[in-house]
């Protein structure tokens, strides 16, 4: 299934990426010469430099190109970017522990419409969510701990494909976005990387 399709610049040409390839430490041996040596924010930050010596100003502003935003999990084995086709400047991307629609989630999108130009909005939860094994009882744990109970609420959930509806409807009924019908929730898989539409209804 095809998402979107590939637009162009003001000027005529394809919009394309400069974000470098990524090696992941999985795929680093262990004890290899090659490794860098440090913390990981010290790799994060050598890689960083090495980016920056081959960056070249895209000449893009903080409008997305496609004019979408995109909320999905925080979880680590989802590349939005290559699962959805998408390049530098393309989309507004929002994520969080389940990629469930918070009030934070409403301001970043609210501002990504009514400031930003935005006007859909593509929810991507997944299988294998790390939220379907918590429940609300790790704030009351979290209190217990430091002695203070958690301002926010854990969206914890079981059927992750309610949980997408949920969110879409979270979208929809927000009175401060201003575009909410095109407004799309699937379900990605962790295994075949394919995304499942969900039905709304």
């Amino acid at each position: 299934m095809t998402l979107f399709s590939r637009p162009h610049s003001a000027t005529g040409s394809p919009v394309t990426s400069n974000v470098m390839g990524m090696t992941t430490s999985a795929s680093v041996p262990t004890g290899s010469e090659d490794a860098i040596q440090g913390s990981v924010t010290d790799r994060l930050v050598e890689a960083n430099g090495q980016y920056a010596d081959r960056f070249t100003d895209p000449g893009m502003d903080a409008r997305p190109v496609l004019r979408v935003a995109v909320v999905a999990c925080m979880d680590a084995r989802l590349d939005l970017h290559a699962a959805l086709g998408l390049e530098l400047g393309d989309c507004h991307t929002i994520r969080n522990a389940g990629g469930v629609v918070t009030d934070d989630v409403i301001r970043s999108l609210t501002i990504s419409q009514r400031a930003l130009g935005t006007s859909s909005v593509v929810l991507i939860h997944h299988t294998n969510c790390g939220l379907e094994s918590l429940t609300e009882e790790f704030r009351h744990e979290l209190e217990m701990e430091v002695g203070q109970r958690p301002s926010w609420a854990v969206e914890a959930f079981r059927d992750v494909e309610q949980d997408v509806r949920q969110s879409m409807q979270r979208v929809r009924t927000s009175p401060f976005l201003v575009h909410t019908d095109d407004v799309r929730g699937f379900v990605f898989d962790v295994k075949t990387g394919l995304l499942r539409e969900i039905d709304p209804a």
